[in-house]
């Protein structure tokens, strides 16, 4: 294993939301503020299930029509080289896709072996019972028949919702959205993810408190930019 993550360094991470994890992504400039999250098409199906952070276990799948492929033990035999728990990655090579790309059994199937959540282009299927599984699962939606499932590939690079994922990527996922951590600023964002916090609270105080006029705001709002700023300025790369 090339790299190993302290869990407590991954909690850490859950407590924050993606939104939260985007805006702190920013101040480190490392790529653009237009980069490195899933688009709309990609939903949280169980919303309530809260965060998921995780490592990508890739793969590619079809249903169109009969295929060869490996089985999911085959995929869950190369969790053990992630860094730390798997979240799943399946990009549907059909479009639009022909039937679900999941149901209860391979949800089961990942979760017994560790697996945080799974995210896919495709659709699932047997929701109810992967709820009951508080499996968490991001999709564009629901199918009900599994076609002809077969997962050509495992581990490679895949595309989900506009975003490139390769295998071990850090992924942190929630009713908002997905997103990636480069694993070179994760420990930072960590650390700053609590400061950042408290900058916007600056702002959300401030908005409570008795006789606000757009004065009071714009002190606030310029109290909020600074501090912001000093973060940026500590922990800013510039991109070449």
């Amino acid at each position: 294993m090339a790299l190993t993550i302290d869990v407590n360094l991954l909690k850490k991470l859950a407590r924050f939301n993606t939104p939260t994890i985007c805006n702190v992504i920013e101040l480190f400039d490392v790529r653009p503020a237009t980069a490195g999250y899933m688009d709309r098409r990609i939903s949280a199906t169980f919303p309530e299930l809260g965060t998921a952070v995780g490592f990508a276990a890739t793969a590619t799948f079809r249903s169109a029509a009969p295929g060869a492929g490996g089985s999911t033990s085959d995929q869950v035999a190369l969790f053990a080289d992630l860094p730390g728990p798997a979240l799943v990655v399946i990009q549907d090579l059909d479009d639009p896709p022909a039937a679900a790309t999941f149901g209860d059994m391979m949800c089961s199937t990942y979760q017994a072996f560790g697996a945080v959540g799974l995210v896919t282009n495709g659709a699932g299927r047997d929701l109810d019972e992967v709820r009951e599984l508080r499996f968490p699962v991001w999709t564009t939606g629901a199918i009900c028949a599994h076609g002809y499932v077969h997962l050509p590939q495992f581990g490679v690079p895949v595309r989900v919702g506009g975003l490139a994922v390769v295998q071990g990527d850090l992924l942190h996922a929630d009713r908002n959205g997905v997103t990636n951590i480069p694993l070179e600023i994760c420990d930072e964002v960590a650390q700053v993810g609590d400061e950042y916090v408290a900058a916007e609270a600056i702002l959300l105080r401030a908005m409570k408190e008795p006789g606000m006029s757009p004065a009071t705001l714009s002190d606030a709002e310029d109290e909020v930019g600074e501090a912001i700023a000093k973060l940026r300025a500590r922990v800013s790369r510039e991109r070449s």
